[in-house]
């Protein structure tokens, strides 16, 4: 497991960062790297749903 309250520190830092890139981070895919961080879902399934949504 992972810590809830770091995990979401650091998500809203990549927020940010990304912001200024002109990029931004969904809550969808915020939901997936939750599951990948809880082994509920492997990186080739993480890439392939990345993927789709493009």
């Amino acid at each position: 497991m992972f810590n809830e309250e770091i995990f979401n520190f650091n998500i809203d830092n990549i927020k940010n960062d990304l912001a200024i890139e002109g990029m931004a981070i969904t809550d969808e895919d915020v939901n997936l790297f939750k599951q990948f961080a809880n082994e509920e879902i492997d990186m080739p399934n993480l890439i392939q749903t990345l993927k789709n949504e493009i």
